[in-house]
């Protein structure tokens, strides 16, 4: 076992994307390595949410078999999804925790993200995409119509201000994410669940 240097986090990966497919029923995401020369890599985790379901609760697999579990995240409570949600390795430990800010959310999206040693604020990086989609959403019949707002999120240390996490969406026929980490403190399966709340919890 590679006891990775100290201060980095045990699955620390620097960039990789999330692709998303749609289907009837559910809502699946592939996070793909990426590779030194920006190319697709190897499948690090797939997801499934459920669309009908409460979206609470969204489990990791190491492929689309859904035969191995290898990290969770899951609402600290099913109502108050303010409350925030927890994130686990495969043996049910926490490692990590998110929280959208509902208040400042009214205008501009905004996140607060937390791992070992580490406390950071997100925020949507346009301010005036964040209001046109607002008023998308709440025009009658306009807002049924899906747009693929292409939407950015910094993440940024609490204590420092430094850089810690970017999410960028591309424009695409699937939704598809271009993610990298620049704290080597966070751990991937921390950045990875992050990124698909801010693709499948992003309207709660």
């Amino acid at each position: 076992m590679t006891v990775p240097p100290q201060g980095q986090a045990p699955m620390y990966v620097p960039a990789f994307s999330m692709k998303q497919r749609i289907t009837m029923m559910a809502n699946k995401y592939e996070l793909i390595a990426t590779n030194p020369d920006g190319s697709d890599g190897q499948l690090l985790a797939f997801a499934q949410q459920k669309r009908m379901a409460f979206k609470e609760e969204v489990t990791f697999y190491s492929d689309d078999s859904k035969s191995q579990a290898v990290f969770s995240f899951k609402a600290r409570k099913t109502i108050d999804l303010g409350s925030g949600y927890d994130v686990f390795d495969a043996n049910g430990q926490p490692i990590g925790w998110f929280k959208k800010e509902f208040g400042k959310s009214l205008l501009r999206s905004s996140w607060q993200l937390a791992a070992a040693g580490l406390e950071a604020d997100g925020t949507e990086r346009n301010p005036t995409i964040a209001i046109v989609r607002r008023v998308w959403e709440f025009v009658p019949f306009v807002g049924d119509i899906p747009l693929p707002f292409i939407f950015h999120f910094d993440y940024t240390d609490r204590a420092t201000g430094q850089p810690v996490l970017s999410v960028e969406r591309k424009v695409s026929v699937r939704d598809r994410y271009r993610i990298t980490v620049q704290d080597p403190r966070l751990d991937f399966r921390v950045a990875a669940a992050m990124t698909v709340a801010l693709d499948a919890l992003q309207s709660r």
